[in-house]
């Protein structure tokens, strides 16, 4: 890995069962203690988040994503696109991108890693779709960082 500034965000909403998994997956990496990688564990983007990607060569986004969509752990390349905007005081990462490009006048490579959920209920368990998205979504982080991960955690 070279010396590049690297940001990951996981984000979702830990009461909603499988919308958590964002979070979990960017916890786990920050137990990693990787160099030069900040991970931040949101419930929200936020426009305020726009200051650290402005700073950084890298960002990761990672997310729940509803099965209607894929039940694959999705990798996406993602860039700034005006189509997409900040709305009150949230977005998703190409809208967030956007924002950062507007304000400071660059924006990182981005990945966006969407993790297949099938439940969104109340509740603080993952269903067996989310757990083995996962650990799918820390291989691929660890291939985009190019790194090994040790162990992964239990997620429930």
């Amino acid at each position: 890995m070279t010396a590049s500034k690297i940001v990951i965000i996981g984000y979702g909403n830990q009461l909603r069962s499988d919308d958590g998994v964002g979070i979990w997956v960017a916890q786990a990496l920050q137990s990693m203690q990787l160099e030069q990688v900040k991970t931040l564990a949101v419930h929200q983007l936020t426009p305020e988040l726009a200051d650290i990607l402005a700073n950084v060569d890298l960002a990761i986004f990672i997310d729940a994503c509803l099965t209607t969509h894929s039940t694959q752990v999705e990798l996406e390349l993602i860039t700034p696109n005006s189509d997409h905007i900040i709305t009150t005081h949230t977005g998703n990462p190409p809208a967030l991108l956007t924002f950062t490009q507007a304000i400071y006048g660059c924006s990182p490579r981005s990945w966006w890693v969407k993790i297949p959920a099938v439940n969104v209920d109340f509740g603080h368990k993952f269903s067996a779709v989310a757990q083995a998205g996962c650990a799918i979504a820390l291989a691929k982080i660890s291939t985009l960082l190019n790194f090994t991960p040790s162990t992964t955690k239990s997620t429930d």
